[in-house]
């Protein structure tokens, strides 16, 4: 068996594809038979859309419009496009995490959303204890007053998530 590379059918030797060798040379090494065949190969086309990984976490898990910029329940409003809970005309002091859980909450009023959803759209790409959920729910909770005076925002359902139960409007 032979030590020397073989030469690709319709390419430069070694000596003209280094550096010395005119543009004009090195455009036709770009031009090698072999490139061609690659180039035309109907498999190597591009079918539908490519997306980055990225893609999917950067879609809403909601159709367009499906919650408005503005939800009120109780004596509270949601103003989301301002990130800001007001209950009557004062602002809540509550927490950008237990927002966010609040405003996924929202988007699907009166249905299950599971602990890992909240997780995954309240902390993207990072790794929390679930603990974490529970404290910003207790936060949240504790800025509704739920259970209060008659009042019932969220309730849990054990092992598997939240939902948020009161009217809105």
């Amino acid at each position: 068996m032979s030590t020397q590379a073989m030469p690709i059918s319709g390419a430069k030797p070694a000596a003209a594809r280094s550096g010395s060798t005119a543009p004009s040379e090195r455009l036709q090494l770009a031009e090698a038979p072999l490139l061609k065949r690659v180039n035309s190969d109907s498999s190597f086309r591009v079918r539908g859309r490519v997306q980055s990984p990225e893609a999917d976490e950067l879609k809403a898990s909601r159709p367009a419009g499906a919650m408005p910029s503005e939800v009120s329940f109780g004596p509270f409003r949601l103003l989301r496009a301002q990130f800001l809970l007001l209950e009557g005309d004062k602002p809540v002091p509550l927490g950008s995490r237990a927002l966010q859980i609040l405003i996924v909450l929202l988007e699907r009023p009166g249905k299950l959303v599971t602990r890992q959803e909240l997780m995954a759209r309240v902390w993207p790409n990072v790794f929390v204890e679930p603990a974490n959920l529970s404290v910003h729910i207790s936060a949240l909770r504790r800025a509704l007053r739920d259970g209060c005076d008659g009042n019932r925002f969220i309730i849990n359902i054990p092992g598997r998530g939240y939902c948020f139960v009161a009217p809105i409007w």
